[in-house]
């Protein structure tokens, strides 16, 4: 798993408008002892729907070429890039509507971000061919999920962790989450759900951190609020790119994230 960047915030803006995704118990094939609930999204109200538009608009044969269209440049130029680490930015399903799905770091981790919500990924390895192999390795080993390179979408560009490293987000598509069995290592992941994009998309679910460099103001970071878990960081970073890329016209990035020092 990656860490999250994001110290030195001044204040936070946004309303808490959240929903819970709840998990159909006809979805529960989840083998993971000390997982109490799998998470998943439920049914969007209507105003959702209009914002979030189906699994077939957003997770479409004609998006899916959009979007790798869109992203094939940074693929041929970062894919092979030397970079720290890689997280899977895993679209999905859930109940036919658009979901992204998040895990939460094990609060037996060590250092400061243990206990975070983040994207299924971790440290590059020697045997690893590029950052694609990265993100598709770590995903098995967290969730026990297997995916082929078919399913990756595109590599979008590298980000800053804010300690000096990068890491690549690799978009990828793992289908209706209601057919996929995960197996979660309990060493790393406490939880793992799903966001409703439809929830994502809405701007009262909207925060933002501003941060100060030097007494002066250096940049915006998104924060996406739920009524458990707070997606914030990198990860949050990563999600506005992403909804930016997935739907725009119905979504518009409103933040600057920090670029490398």
């Amino acid at each position: 798993m990656v860490g999250e960047a994001g110290s030195g915030a001044i204040f936070v803006e946004g309303n808490a408008g959240a929903l819970t995704p709840r998990c159909p118990r006809s979805c529960l094939g989840v083998m993971f002892p000390a997982l109490h609930h799998l998470r998943l999204g439920a049914r969007p109200t209507l105003g959702a729907r209009r914002a979030g538009g189906s699994a077939g608009e957003y997770l479409s044969r004609e998006n899916e070429q959009r979007c790798r269209g869109l992203l094939e440049a940074s693929t041929r130029r970062y894919r092979q890039e030397a970079v720290a680490a890689a997280v899977l930015v895993t679209l999905c399903s859930v109940g036919g509507y658009p979901a992204l799905l998040y895990t939460l770091r094990s609060s037996t981790l060590t250092g400061q971000h243990k206990g975070d919500v983040s994207f299924p990924g971790g440290k590059r390895d020697s045997s690893d061919q590029d950052v694609i192999a990265t993100a598709l390795r770590e995903t098995q080993e967290e969730l026990g999920l297997h995916l082929g390179a078919e399913s990756v979408w595109g590599v979008m560009r590298p980000l800053p962790t804010g300690r000096g490293l990068t890491v690549a987000p690799v978009l990828a598509h793992l289908g209706p989450l209601e057919c996929v069995r995960l197996s979660p290592n309990p060493q790393e992941v406490e939880d793992v759900f799903t966001i409703p994009l439809s929830h994502l998309l809405q701007a009262q679910n909207h925060g933002y951190t501003h941060f100060r460099h030097q007494g002066r103001y250096s940049h915006t970071l998104p924060i996406f609020l739920n009524s458990r878990y707070r997606v914030w960081g990198l990860t949050a970073i990563i999600t506005d790119l992403t909804l930016e890329l997935l739907a725009p016209s119905a979504y518009r990035r409103r933040t600057r994230p920090p670029s490398p020092r």
